[in-house]
């Protein structure tokens, strides 16, 4: 996971837009954190940089 992040930061991606979980399938409470989390701190990043704009 590091070497992807690192990869994402050298082309310009924030690397903080990746991150790796891990729960059991009966971890809904720790599921719906992570996805609240990441949800968050999507809104806090914004768009892909890298995205043409109307897409």
């Amino acid at each position: 996971m590091q070497y992807a992040k690192k990869l994402l930061d050298e082309i310009g991606i924030d690397s903080r837009r990746v991150e790796m979980f891990n729960m059991g399938a009966s971890d809904a409470q720790k599921f719906t954190g992570a996805a609240d989390e990441m949800t968050e701190r999507a809104r806090e990043l914004g768009p892909n940089p890298l995205m043409p704009k109307g897409k």
